[in-house]
């Protein structure tokens, strides 16, 4: 049995065709230095358990509440928070709960809207993952209706919290790679991105990301993160793209690609090349950050700067007189050192959660806020538009600074 969008989204917490929500006269949880912030998570898949797992490490945050339509999904992060906890399977309930100050929506990419909009409603801190929305018309809509709201409103483009990304963008305004005109970015695979089928007609549910009316693809799960550090590090959003995709390998009756190619350009001409592909996994994730002086090469958890080599002799290069050489094409490698936030050594995720924490106990906007959501939902929407239409799209007047 397939799910249709229709029965999709009428089944438990994704029910959304009812009246809109009301919470008027709520406001805001505001909690004393100490006190310990209670959080309710919508969406127990891999991300949403995941962040659980971490959660039960992290000092002054705990899960009192969680919720999904599948009862596989909710049981596996029942480990991982406590007995007490509250299981839902209506998020709009969730959100009614007294003992929940912030939420964490972890749930396919096109309910990432509803339900961010239905919390801010509540009054509800949120913590939304990437891409923020499904498309730009909800990221517009929806910085309107934070910016109006007395609350805290993150998203998750975690690596703005480790140290490594911290100091490459330090590195970069300090000027050690010189002029930056290009960034290369790969976040490549080689699998089919499928998750197992345990119950029966779940099939669209659980491989959301394979179906184009739920998910952004590649471009929003994987390039997603790229993207931001990106807009990050050029204090801009991108001014056009093009871009092509297509399902080239993994021919099984997905609709989202299986490679995705597109090109940014930022002020002053910057480019900067992104691709997703799940066929070869050489170099897995990646950036490359090309300026005059150096390039910066960040991988995992650690990056590297290589300088341009500046020696040049005058030689013969295929039988062409007064070509010229270098004498290498690059300098050695030389680590990019860095701070870790504490002495745990937190992976990046656990720093944005305590942060968020921090932002709530101090009324303070967080650094990946909902502008910075805006950014990255939009530029992931240009590119896929791109590749659907193979029309060049452009940053318009209305999706503001």
């Amino acid at each position: 049995m397939l799910f249709t969008r229709r029965k999709f989204l009428s089944a438990g917490t994704l029910a959304l065709s009812g009246t809109a929500l009301s919470y008027a006269g709520l406001t805001s949880f505001i909690p004393k230095k100490n006190e310990v912030i209670r959080l309710g998570i919508i969406g127990t898949g891999t991300r949403g358990t995941g962040l659980a797992r971490l959660i039960k490490n992290l000092p002054g945050l705990t899960v009192t509440a969680y919720c999904d339509i599948l009862a596989v999904q909710a049981a596996k992060i029942a480990e991982h928070v406590s007995a007490k906890a509250k299981k839902y399977n209506d998020y709009r309930k969730l959100l009614e709960d007294k003992e929940v100050d912030a939420v964490i929506i972890a749930t396919p990419l096109y309910l990432h809207y509803i339900m961010a909009k239905d919390a801010v409603a509540a009054g509800k801190h949120v913590y939304v993952e990437k891409s923020m929305t499904y498309d730009i018309p909800q990221a517009l809509d929806l910085e309107r209706r934070v910016n109006n709201a007395k609350l805290v409103f993150q998203v998750g483009h975690q690596y703005r919290y480790f140290g490594l990304y911290r100091r490459v963008k330090q590195t970069i305004d300090e000027g050690w790679l010189g002029e930056v005109t290009h960034f290369e970015c790969q976040y490549h695979r080689n699998s089919d991105w499928r998750f197992p089928v345990v119950e029966k007609g779940t099939e669209r549910i659980v491989n959301w990301r394979m179906y184009k009316e739920y998910s952004g693809g590649l471009m929003a799960e994987l390039c997603g993160h790229q993207l931001d550090i990106v807009n990050w590090m050029t204090n801009a959003h991108p001014e056009r793209v093009t871009g092509m995709g297509g399902i080239n390998y993994w021919k099984d009756g997905r609709e989202t690609y299986d490679h995705v190619r597109a090109i940014f350009e930022y002020p002053g001409g910057v480019k900067a090349n992104v691709s997703s592909i799940l066929s070869n996994a050489y170099h897995g994730y990646e950036i490359r950050i090309l300026g005059s002086k150096a390039t910066l090469q960040i991988e995992r958890d650690e990056a590297f700067i290589y300088t341009e080599a500046r020696k040049k002799q005058t030689g013969v290069v295929d039988g062409v007189t007064g070509a010229t050489l270098l004498n290498a094409t690059q300098g050695e490698a030389m680590k990019l050192e860095f701070i870790h936030q504490d002495e745990e050594k937190r992976d990046p995720s656990s720093y944005a959660l305590l942060d968020f924490a921090t932002c709530i106990r101090e009324n303070k906007k967080p650094f990946a806020d909902v502008k910075t959501g805006k950014y990255g939902a939009i530029a992931v929407h240009m590119a896929n538009m791109a590749m659907d239409t193979g029309n060049m799209q452009h940053w318009e007047k209305e999706y503001g600074g």
